[in-house]
């Protein structure tokens, strides 16, 4: 899988945009979220440099050294400092209960490890704090078929369901979860209506 990331992300241009994901920056806003945030899974950047841009204290990961690269230069570029490692989440030593906000931007893993992956990075965050997760739902792939365009994992097994995303979070208060379509405008590769699953959780304390 890293050669494939690090293939998608080789070119100049950024392969799903510079600007951060909506349901992420409305989030971020309309809880005028502060503290540190944890990005799993991302990429190229966008959404880091967003919340550094807002002074929060960005931690993120991936398995990308080319995206980590460009996270940096975009970075730079917007005068903001991120701390980004490459690797896995087993790899990276992160502290149970440390982070203000975890936010899963179209993070997908394997049917296998997702679950742990989940309890693993929920339990990263404070009590009281808060994740936010948006992903791509199983109905995306009958969207996905029909237009490639709107991207998202290939394996339906990789994608969520409103009842899996509240069973992997069950110690976090539910402020907002649904599914629904949306016509997303990110870069090349997520163009077009697909269906997604939007999640802001606040942990039990």
């Amino acid at each position: 899988m890293k050669e494939y990331w690090n293939s998608r992300y080789q070119q100049k241009v950024f392969a799903y945009g510079i600007t951060p994901n909506l349901f992420l920056k409305e989030t971020l806003d309309t809880l005028k979220l502060s503290g540190n945030i944890l990005f799993p899974a991302e990429g190229e950047g966008k959404n880091a440099v967003y919340a550094a841009k807002k002074g929060m204290k960005v931690s993120a990961f991936d398995i990308s050294d080319v995206g980590k690269k460009k996270a940096l230069e975009l970075a730079q570029s917007e005068n903001v400092v991120i701390d980004y490692q490459v690797g896995k989440l087993d790899n990276i030593n992160y502290k149970e209960n440390s982070f203000d906000v975890v936010a899963l931007v179209y993070a997908h893993f394997p049917l296998n490890q997702r679950k742990e992956l989940h309890q693993k990075l929920g339990a990263l965050v404070k009590p009281k704090g808060y994740l936010i997760l948006t992903g791509f739902s199983k109905n995306n792939f009958a969207l996905r078929q029909k237009n490639p365009a709107i991207g998202g994992p290939p394996n339906i097994d990789m994608l969520f369901t409103t009842k899996m995303i509240k069973g992997d979070f069950n110690d976090f208060d539910i402020i907002e979860l649904k599914e629904i379509e949306t016509e997303l405008q990110e870069g090349e590769f997520h163009n077009g209506l697909g269906s997604v699953i939007r999640f802001v959780g606040r942990k039990k304390s």
